[in-house]
């Protein structure tokens, strides 16, 4: 490491004021940055905080809790696919099928948004954010494998200059930038990211093996299906969509999404951090199971009457919960904004996916619109405070 930042020091003078590659700095300390602590402070006068953990150490660790999610999708790629071809397969056999459909996908998703946020710190002459690490490789997590690189290009453009860069840049963006990738390819390429096309990759040999996710199964259930017998309906239309099946995350789904045991293995690690909040994850859970068991006593039928825990463990709840929900930046900031903000989230993600079989994964759509609502209940959070503060004052 001492010769690479030899090399960096020596170079270094050439992007600095007056140097020949003086409009391409902030590129430069891009990587310097990356590689080493900064060795610089802020110029801004004030209190300053002291503190053991940076912007680059506190999105490492996010990516650190993302790993396991990675980790198990890729291998579940190769599982979904010899799965439908019927092909006994071992362990690396299928680990590195996955890596071959996964890793593209990461690759262009990190290049095409480092080149746009290069663009822009060059031109509006502002560092390279630290924050495309995490959302570069939540933008692959979130997406089918089988969806084409052209549209994961396009998709992360749209989340770097729409949902960051014309808000200010990281830290001023409304909306998670990860989520705002798979809204724009969702509704503009509905073909490639609903259906029969998640970890399903080719044509299934096996009979009675169907790609489609346990979410748009369900969703079908809806349309013309009266009763209560939810058991009977895991047992014959679920196919092997156990409770089990579901939270271990052995299913077809989006890449990093199907288990939630990975996911709340980032959870633990996030939260045994600091960097994630407890509060926002836990409300979720609890919103979401309060929808369900509202559902049970009005439902009519099947889909609503399913136990309340499948909700928690049906597609990206639990990912959505932990890595998106959470975002430090769209999220509510006051504590009791977040429990606030978090149960909304978790009804609102019940709601729409059972309600409304075009959008049976809500969790997208519910974070996203609560995104919106956050600073709203934050500034109500804190106008409650001050008139019980005036209160205790006057008495």
């Amino acid at each position: 490491m001492k010769a690479i930042r030899n090399i960096l020091d020596k170079i270094k003078p050439h992007f600095e004021k007056g140097g020949k590659y003086e409009k391409f700095y902030y590129l430069f300390e891009a990587q310097d940055t990356f590689l080493f602590a900064p060795n610089h402070t802020t110029k801004v006068k004030g209190t300053q905080i002291k503190d053991a953990i940076d912007m680059k150490r506190m999105m490492v660790t996010v990516i650190i809790a993302m790993i396991p999610a990675l980790i198990f999708g890729i291998w579940n790629v190769g599982h979904q696919h010899f799965l439908a071809s019927g092909i006994s397969a071992e362990f690396l056999d299928k680990f590195l099928f996955g890596a071959q459909k996964v890793l593209p996908i990461i690759i262009v998703s990190y290049a095409s948004g480092l080149f746009v946020e290069g663009i822009f710190a060059v031109v509006r002459k502002h560092p390279v954010s630290e924050g495309f690490l995490v959302t570069g490789l939540l933008i692959p997590l979130i997406m089918p494998v089988t969806i084409p690189l052209w549209q994961v290009a396009l998709g992360t453009i749209f989340a770097v200059v729409i949902g960051k860069e014309v808000f200010g840049g990281t830290g001023f963006n409304i909306l998670n930038p990860a989520l705002t990738a798979r809204a724009f390819v969702f509704f503009s390429y509905p073909s490639q990211m609903s259906g029969d096309v998640w970890t399903q990759l080719g044509e299934s040999t096996v009979e009675g093996y169907s790609g489609a996710t346990p979410l748009a199964i369900a969703a079908d259930t809806t349309v013309g299906e009266t009763g209560t017998a939810v058991l009977e309906l895991f047992q014959n239309n679920w196919l092997s969509y156990t409770f089990e099946s579901l939270f271990y995350g052995t299913i077809p789904g989006s890449i990093g999404e199907t288990s939630t045991l990975m996911s709340l293995i980032g959870a633990f690690i996030l939260i045994g951090t600091g960097v994630g909040s407890w509060r926002i994850i836990l409300s979720m859970f609890v919103g979401g199971l309060a929808m369900g068991y509202i559902f049970n006593i009005f439902g009519a039928n099947p889909f609503m009457q399913i136990p309340p825990y499948y909700h928690l463990v049906m597609g990206g709840f639990a990912f959505g919960a932990v890595f998106m929900a959470t975002d430090p930046v769209s999220a509510a900031q006051t504590n009791t904004g977040k429990w606030i903000y978090g149960f909304l989230i978790g009804i609102l993600a019940i709601l729409i996916r059972v309600t409304n079989p075009a959008y049976p994964e809500g969790v997208m759509l519910s974070i996203l619109l609560m995104n919106v609502f956050a600073p709203l209940i934050d500034f109500y959070v804190i106008e409650a405070n001050k008139k019980r503060r005036l209160k205790r004052a006057k008495i």
